[in-house]
């Protein structure tokens, strides 16, 4: 495959993260916009990019994109694109997504079935066919209307990416897998600091966390939907990057890594996680209330996903909890705490101004990321060989 453009959607506010994870994968960016990244890159990148971006929500190979505020115009550019080049004559083919912003064309339904039928004229022509069985792969199109400019483009990757695999068991507000491990990688944390999450849940940030910390690729155990593209991408290439993902695997590390919840049903389902996603060695899971936030050791981590309190009955408990994570906090006075929630009185009744805070949509709810920055730990001094 030659060199393509690969569109990677994220969650609203993180595409910095993402745009450093793509950087540091070796591929150069060519775009950045709200809620994505596009990149430039070859069948490899495909593969590459959906089995270690951990802050991806999927892998688009972009066909195409144009002007359309008719659909007459938008049915003919899409006829105009060179499907034949990505879909086999016995490919199964059809628009799985439309979304509109701000354009004139805003029906998703009328957007699917026109461009369907473009496709369909477009491969009659080049195949020399009036039917198509679709028997073959299936090439899933995704389409996004902005300000009128339609961008299209072929999800290699089927399911979100943020299904790694490991998460069977949820709690009732599971973060996804995705966001959790943007935020972490919007802190300093890194593997030799403790991290603690005192409202774990399903357990999703100490496990991200252990993931990062052992290298652990997110998509090394799961299946994409550009795997049967044979026409596109040679398997060769799927193995080639599962074996550069197991070659990277370092789980023989010392982490201090905890996750606390006061719901004992839901430790043993993050426990059970953790195992699925092989770091369960990696990570202390205890049932515990959060007044019971404590540590012996300096310079620490909390990052977590408290209560929401989006039920009302649930909203009542909110400024008791928040007040009891506060004062657990402040005893651990050289520590660093970052939090995401959607409570407006967070800082009220957590005692303290947040020293940054960034706003991002947790799907359609708008949250904020707390950032409570504690000192730097001192550097350390490496003696010279042969000093006591």
């Amino acid at each position: 495959m030659k060199r393509v453009e690969l569109i990677a959607p994220c969650h609203f506010g993180l595409e910095s993260v993402l745009k450093r994870e793509i950087i540091d994968l070796g591929y150069e960016i060519s775009k950045v916009e709200d809620g994505r990244v596009t990149f430039i890159g070859d069948a490899e990148a495909i593969c590459r990019a959906n089995v270690f971006l951990r802050t991806a929500e999927r892998i688009l190979l972009k066909v195409g994109e144009f002007e359309a505020r008719t659909f007459d115009e938008l049915f003919e550019k899409t006829k105009s694109l060179p499907w034949e080049d990505y879909i086999p004559a016995d490919g199964k083919f059809w628009v799985t997504k439309a979304a509109s912003v701000k354009s004139k064309l805003f029906s998703p339904s009328d957007i699917q079935s026109i461009m369907k039928k473009a496709m369909v004229e477009r491969m009659k022509i080049q195949y020399h066919k009036k039917w198509f069985e679709e028997t073959g792969a299936s090439y899933p199109v995704r389409v996004f209307l902005m300000k009128d400019v339609v961008t299209i483009g072929l999800d290699t990757s089927g399911v979100s990416l943020h299904k790694r695999g490991y998460r069977q068991l949820s709690s009732k507000a599971p973060i996804t897998e995705t966001l959790a491990a943007a935020l972490i990688m919007l802190t300093p944390w890194k593997k030799d600091r403790i991290l603690v999450d005192p409202f774990c849940g399903s357990g999703t940030f100490p496990i991200e966390a252990a993931m990062m910390a052992a290298n652990i690729a997110p998509g090394m155990n799961r299946s994409f939907t550009a795997e049967s593209w044979t026409n596109l991408i040679p398997k060769k290439l799927w193995y080639d990057t599962i074996d550069e993902a197991n070659e990277l695997v370092n789980d023989d590390i010392e982490v201090d890594i905890q996750g606390y919840d006061i719901d004992a049903d839901v430790i043993r389902a993050a426990r059970q996680n953790a195992e699925d996603a092989g770091v369960a060695h990696l990570i202390h899971f205890q049932q515990r209330p959060v007044s019971e936030l404590r540590h012996p050791k300096k310079y620490g981590f909390v990052i977590t996903n408290p209560p929401y309190g989006e039920r009302l009955e649930e909203k009542e408990a909110l400024p008791k909890l928040y007040s009891e994570f506060g004062e657990s906090f402040q005893k651990l006075d050289s520590w660093s705490a970052y939090m995401i929630t959607s409570y407006e009185d967070t800082e009220r009744y957590f005692g303290r101004k947040a020293d940054k805070n960034r706003k991002i949509y947790n799907g359609m709810l708008k949250t904020y990321f707390y950032q409570f920055i504690g000192p730097r730990p001192p550097k350390r001094t490496v003696k010279n060989e042969g000093e006591a």
